[in-house]
């Protein structure tokens, strides 16, 4: 562990990020970055190219390049909208996927934050997932009103 909690936290989704890619590839045979776009469209469709790379932290640039391909293999359709906008949402495949992946991989961290080592004074309770998302939530929109301020 870090001694910085900046560090902490970059290192604690770095972990996730291997441990639910490893995850992907042995029970549904996809990697976390292709979860990753399919899991942000369910979440945030339809959007289009533009703000897809916005949600993902990655230029545009990368996103039209990986659209062709998502398209040609059945997890997103890709349509014209207004202007030179394309708007994307997920297939029914995408949407399975997104479903029944996202699901065993929610349990898999439900599973991570019941260890008794998160709550030794509580008799290994754990941290509620639900709880966890909504201060995580909550520090995510601090911080986003922080940087429109700065």
């Amino acid at each position: 562990m870090a001694a910085r909690l900046t560090v902490t936290l970059h290192e604690l989704v770095g972990e996730l990020d291997l441990f639910a890619d490893a995850w992907l590839r042995e029970k549904h045979g996809v990697n976390f970055n292709l979860f990753e776009i399919l899991a942000t469209l369910a979440e945030r469709a339809p959007i289009d190219i533009t703000g897809l790379a916005h949600c993902l932290r990655v230029t545009k640039a990368a996103v039209s390049k990986r659209v062709p391909t998502l398209v040609a293999d059945g997890w997103l359709t890709a349509a014209a909208g207004e202007g030179r906008r394309i708007i994307l949402e997920l297939t029914p495949k995408g949407v399975e996927l997104v479903r029944i992946a996202g699901g065993e991989l929610e349990a898999e961290f439900a599973q991570m934050l019941a260890d008794p080592r998160l709550h030794p004074l509580r008799s290994g309770t754990g941290i509620s997932p639900a709880a966890l998302n909504a201060h995580l939530s909550a520090l995510t929109d601090i911080v986003l009103a922080k940087g429109r301020t700065s």
